[in-house]
């Protein structure tokens, strides 16, 4: 059966349509993804804004009208920490189903980080032990360790890429005193969480997903996008620490200029960097793994289960 996924994320709303059928492996058939940045388009108490309500019914209403023309016999549809957070988060999700149909299911971040953590498994499989996966995502950091397919511990951190930005970093760049305090509070933030991950057990291997941690293990030397998703690729913590103080004196235009950095996304590199290179020091991680699987695949998965459950 061919499945859509509809991802409504602090960035992007990405929809991407999938082959997939019971004990098979979903094979991707067609992406479509539109840069709305949902969490910048906000009041100063936290609600998105009646034109940002609107653009994001125009944009889920196009992704329906493509998903239908591809073919889709089944949308998953979901949103993440952009309108979870949002003051006004029940009217986004009643408006979007007034006008579109569609019922966004609103995912809380641990769930984020357990369904995240399905997808890494069931990619390197059961051989590769006690996984420590790490996710930065545009309005959180997803944290989760484990041995099973559901993880012992799942944590969701408000650290996301776009969110830092958008609340901590002016200028561009930014100026040093501003880095210096995103640091202080990033790690603050993370430091909280490294002991409910330490008593789970220590990693035998440590994944990382998402577009922030990819770009960052590209301007690193990783593998493009173009030699396929099976190209083993990786990120190392000294590579964090030679790059950091690099992106922090580009502008966003130099960034976008690096292998591997879409313009959309240079202005948060930044802010992500910070948040990699602070997980990395407090978790003790040297090396990591990049996974191509992430949120959305683990939402397809979770909805294969149920149909040999």
């Amino acid at each position: 059966m061919r499945l859509g996924v509809l991802d409504v994320g602090s960035n992007t709303v990405h929809l991407l349509l999938l082959d997939a059928h019971a004990g098979a492996h979903p094979i991707p058939a067609f992406s479509h993804k539109v840069e709305l940045h949902l969490s910048q388009l906000t009041d100063d108490h936290g609600a998105i804004l009646p034109d940002g309500i609107e653009r994001l019914c125009h944009v889920v209403a196009h992704a329906l009208r493509v998903a239908e023309d591809k073919g889709a016999e089944e949308m998953l549809a979901f949103a993440t920490s952009a309108v979870r957070e949002a003051a006004n988060g029940d009217k986004v999700l009643a408006e979007v189903r007034r006008q579109t149909g569609v019922n966004l299911e609103v995912l809380p971040g641990p769930d984020e980080a357990r369904l995240t953590f399905l997808a890494v498994r069931r990619w390197f499989g059961w051989s590769a032990g006690r996984l420590l996966v790490l996710d930065i995502g545009g309005g959180s950091l997803e944290i989760a360790v484990g041995l099973d397919e559901m993880p012992d511990v799942s944590e969701s951190l408000p650290l996301g890429a776009s969110r830092l930005t958008h609340e901590r970093l002016k200028g561009d760049p930014p100026g040093p005193e501003q880095i210096r305090e995103l640091r202080k509070y990033v790690r603050h933030e993370v430091a909280k969480a490294v002991s409910r991950v330490a008593r789970a057990g220590r990693p035998d291997r440590v994944v990382v997903t998402s577009k922030t941690f990819r770009q960052l293990a590209r301007i690193a030397g990783a593998a493009p996008s173009a030699q396929g998703l099976y190209a083993p690729r990786s990120l190392r913590a000294r590579d964090l620490t030679e790059w950091l103080p690099r992106l922090s004196q580009m502008s966003a235009g130099q960034r976008a200029g690096l292998p591997g950095v879409s313009p959309g996304r240079a202005g948060q590199l930044l802010a992500g960097a910070v948040v990699a290179d602070a997980a990395f020091d407090l978790f003790g991680v040297e090396v990591a793994e990049l996974c191509p699987w992430a949120l959305r695949e683990g939402v397809i998965l979770r909805r294969l289960d149920t149909l040999v459950s």
